[in-house]
């Protein structure tokens, strides 16, 4: 089924033109292939032929998003990305997410498109051109090495990896894991905590990403972890024992690791939000063809009082979700104070909408619901990884509620017109 996008009055026509150029591109050329187009990731049973099949028309449909200007939106212009705001970018990554992997054929690909942003962001021109230059000609592949299995991934200050300087060397020593694209990353962007010559922690804020290629020695990738049952993932543990790299390979200043997180973090968590309403709308739409054509008990499954509960839910719970993250969006292009608070407010009600929605399309479709004929079992646990990912509900209900009574002890009322 295609995606249904129509111009939204409210918006300008520039916006409207990227959702509906994006959604083409998603009907016409993703949607119609996408099991042509993932056979290499889907089964085991795949020939030279399938793989040189797939990568020729993946390349294909990359080359149109190319021609049409969709390439890489969360790139500036001089980088050859389209330099979209957050609320454009929003919008068009939730058509995006309709279709299984269509992300990757517009230049999205985690976790290089964070670093990306980051280096942007951050980057000398020096480390721009030994390592953002080939992230985004694609002849480099990256990965971001922040989580700890000893502490609260919550809480970025509590890391325990330390990078010492020493003359001009940093070296770094820790232990991480679910450190993204970890199998195929030629470097690792690795927050550590920067300690003095006498080995003295920094204050908290003395926090710092350092680059470091995954070739230097001392950098051992210990396993790719195992989710959700698979025997290994991208996902690695890795240990750095004595690793040193030079001293130009910190991104920003001493202390300015943190914020760098956050700013990936944030956007990223607005980013999650719209691809889990990309997920939940194509869900959705699955969920409700299959009632319009599943006969049960002498009669269609759109007739069951039970089946029409679950669509009257999942729209509810689709349309709060999309214009939560949308007022979000806005909130950050327009720098409004309450911006913190809306993302983290999205972060804890996108995705435990995301899994009803999920959870409901596959009781629905029943045996199928669970096979890996259609997406909906993958989206049902990613929707449960998304409750962890970027710091847990837990987290940011805490945050959510300190704002909001600070605001309140400060003479303030909450402006939920903002």
């Amino acid at each position: 089924m295609p995606i249904n996008v129509t111009p939204i009055p409210t918006l300008d026509d520039r916006i409207n033109d990227i959702r509906m150029r994006t959604a083409r591109i998603i009907n016409e050329e993703i949607l119609p292939h996408e099991e042509e187009l993932w056979r290499t990731r889907r089964s085991t049973n795949v020939t030279d032929e399938d793989r040189a099949a797939s990568e020729k028309l993946r390349a294909s449909i990359k080359s149109k998003v190319k021609d049409e200007g969709l390439w890489a939106p969360h790139l500036p212009l001089e980088y050859g990305g389209m330099g979209l705001d957050f609320l454009a970018h929003a919008y068009m990554n939730e058509i995006l997410a309709y279709g299984v992997g269509a992300a990757s054929l517009f230049g999205v690909v985690a976790p290089n498109s964070g670093n990306q942003s980051i280096l942007v962001k951050y980057g000398t021109e020096e480390q721009k051109r030994k390592w953002l230059l080939p992230l985004i000609e694609g002849t480099m592949e990256s990965g971001f090495s922040m989580t700890e299995p000893e502490n609260a991934g919550s809480n970025p200050r509590s890391l325990k990896t330390t990078a010492v300087r020493e003359g001009d060397e940093w070296v770094v020593n820790g232990h991480k894991w679910f450190t993204s694209n970890g199998i195929d990353a030629d470097f690792f962007i690795v927050m550590c905590r920067a300690e003095d010559a006498t080995g003295e922690l920094g204050r908290s804020g003395q926090m710092v990403q350092i680059i470091v290629p995954t070739d230097t020695p001392g950098v051992t990738i210990v396993r790719g972890i195992g989710i959700w049952g698979s025997r290994s993932s991208d996902h690695c543990e890795v240990v750095y024992d004595d690793v040193r790299v030079p001293v130009d390979n910190a991104l920003g200043q001493v202390g300015d690791g943190h914020r760098a997180a956050q700013d990936r973090l944030g956007a990223g968590r607005i980013f999650h939000c719209m691809n889990s309403i990309g997920q939940m709308w194509r869900a959705f739409d699955l969920m409700v063809e299959r009632t319009l054509t599943r006969e049960v008990h002498g009669g269609l499954l759109k007739d069951m009082q039970f089946t029409q509960g679950a669509i009257a839910d999942s729209l509810m719970d689709v349309q709060s979700a999309r214009l939560m993250t949308i007022d979000a969006a806005e909130k950050v292009d327009r720098a409004d104070p309450q911006a913190r608070t809306a993302i983290s407010a999205i972060k804890v009600f996108v995705p435990a909408a995301y899994s009803r929605v999920a959870d409901r399309a596959i009781q629905i479709w029943g045996a199928a619901g669970v096979s890996n004929d259609l997406p909906l079992a993958g989206m049902y646990l990613t929707a449960r990884t998304l409750r962890l990912a970027d710091g847990p509900d837990e987290v940011h209900r805490i945050l959510m509620a300190k704002n909001v009574l600070r605001h309140y002890e400060s003479g303030g009322t909450w402006n939920f017109s903002a």
